[in-house]
């Protein structure tokens, strides 16, 4: 088996993320053991090393060869992550300074030499039981920075960020202004793109979805009116224009209940940058300020008040 699938292997053994196991910290992590294809694993090594060194010995090596302008792709793919996974250690230097070096961790080298011996098994449970793996750790940190938002009198966690951070007000403060006594029966998650999913409610509707439709963002349904919501949630991107309203439209196309249309944003200032591309005959909700829609419907609603 080749070095790198070897590698390959003890990342995946040590409960690395998928993308932690590339091909560029697969190599990493080999030049960090000073590690060549005819090496053997009880030799490896764990002198100090810069990037720029990783690279050179991958290039010596392996006859792979990465262009210099590639160090930052390496710090963020493998370097920063081995480090939170105990794999690696920094020398304390400040990171501008050209005495900067990462190593192996000495409790690291002791297991990379045991790789394939009959007390590998045993070094991966020691090993394991005094390090959380990577998904572990990277799953916690996400559990710790959900957003709690009830649906339906269910307590649900949203990812953090401005998308999740709109949707979770278009439920907890359009919904009861604008579609009271309404149920959500669909929200997306930037982590999860279907965090809640009435399935057979949406069914009973006349819903077809397919794999490849995309559903807005949260959709609510009041049963008292038969009416339907079909909300965006904009913050960078996705207002709904009309040909995201015909998406819509054919999506939905053996749904009987009115159908409301509206584009929601964080405020003014994004509102203003997607104005022109807004479709007729939709509405918009602005969270900086909820107790107002702008109707984009022509004299529907003109008069007096």
């Amino acid at each position: 088996m080749p070095k790198s699938d070897e590698a390959k292997s003890i990342l995946a053994t040590l409960n690395m993320p998928v993308s932690q196991q590339s091909d560029i910290c697969c190599y990493t992590l080999l030049a960090m053991g000073s590690l060549t294809e005819q090496s053997e694993w009880a030799s490896a090594k764990n002198d100090w090393i810069r990037i720029h060194d990783i690279m050179n010995f991958i290039d010596d090596a392996y006859g792979m060869r990465y262009a210099e302008n590639s160090r930052e792709t390496f710090r963020k793919q493998a370097i920063h992550h081995f480090r939170n996974a105990a794999i690696i250690e920094d020398n304390g230097k400040a990171t501008n300074s050209p005495n900067y070096r990462y190593r192996l961790t000495n409790e690291f080298l002791m297991l990379l030499k045991k790789y394939g011996s009959d007390t590998w098994s045993e070094m991966i449970e020691d090993f394991s039981a005094n390090h959380p793996s990577l998904i572990e750790i990277y799953a916690s940190k996400k559990k710790m920075a959900k957003m709690p938002v009830q649906i339906n009198g269910i307590e649900l966690s949203l990812s953090v960020g401005g998308h999740n951070h709109l949707q979770k007000m278009i439920l907890e403060e359009f919904a009861p202004r604008f579609a009271p006594f309404s149920e959500c029966i669909y929200v997306g998650d930037t982590a999860k793109k279907d965090l809640h999913k009435d399935t057979e409610k949406l069914q009973r509707l006349g819903f077809s979805i397919t794999l490849h439709d995309k559903m807005p963002d949260v959709v609510l349904y009041r049963e008292d009116k038969n009416w339907l919501y079909f909300i965006e949630a904009v913050t960078s991107v996705g207002p709904l224009d009309t040909k995201r309203i015909m998406e819509i439209e054919a999506m939905t196309k053996n749904v009987s209940s009115g159908k409301i249309f509206v584009t929601s944003f964080l405020d003014f200032k994004t509102f203003k940058k997607f104005s022109e591309s807004l479709a007729w005959e939709t509405e918009v909700w602005i969270a900086d300020m909820p107790e107002h829609m702008i109707h984009l419907n022509g004299d529907r609603f003109i008069g007096p008040r």
